[in-house]
């Protein structure tokens, strides 16, 4: 749905230096669903327009990412824009997609972890929460302290995904459990893929 992250970019684009300074600045503390982590605040402040596009999709996905975006427009009192994006979001059938619920099985032979790894590598942004679902069951102390050393999600989850050889198909299903509760946005996203 690559209409979305060009709703945003344009969006955002059309914002004065100083709104998109708020917009940034209100972007900090606006409520997020649960399941979602917040950008963090110093690469937040350094980005430009397409960089800020490019950190909202991969954070929480074309859809939220839109709704987000009207979301903050809102609070700074531009209905009009916010409006444009929503009408966007009604013609693209996205109100649908943010609502769906995540499906239980893939139905394809190769597992939805071992499917979609690169992924999940790039957009899992809260991997403390999945590490404490795997502790005892699929992670020994050690493996988990491993991950845990590593200074960005993404190497905590490439550092994660260096132990799966060794799982068989009940410590995959747990990971993609884990992942349902705590990123079900992102897993209904991937399963749709």
């Amino acid at each position: 749905m690559g209409r979305a992250r060009d709703a945003i970019l344009d969006a955002l684009e059309n914002l004065t230096g100083d709104e998109f300074k708020k917009f940034k600045m209100k972007l900090l503390s606006v409520p997020v669903r649960e399941g979602y982590g917040r950008i963090p605040r110093g690469p937040l402040l350094q980005m430009d327009a397409i960089d800020l596009t490019d950190k909202l999709v991969s954070y929480y996905l074309e859809t939220y990412g839109l709704e987000l975006t009207m979301t903050v427009l809102r609070d700074m009192g531009m209905q009009e824009l916010a409006e444009q994006l929503q009408k966007i979001m009604e013609e693209s059938g996205a109100v649908a997609a943010a609502t769906s619920v995540p499906v239980q099985s893939t139905g394809r032979t190769e597992h939805f972890v071992d499917l979609h790894r690169q992924a999940l590598i790039a957009r899992v942004t809260e991997v403390d929460g999945v590490l404490d679902a795997l502790y005892g069951s699929v992670l020994t102390e050690g493996q988990y302290q491993a991950i845990r050393a590593e200074t960005t999600s993404q190497n905590q989850m490439r550092k994660l995904f260096s132990f799966a050889p060794a799982w068989n198909l009940t410590c995959k299903n747990l990971l993609l459990q884990a992942l349902r509760e705590i990123h079900p946005y992102l897993v209904a996203d991937l399963e749709k893929s």
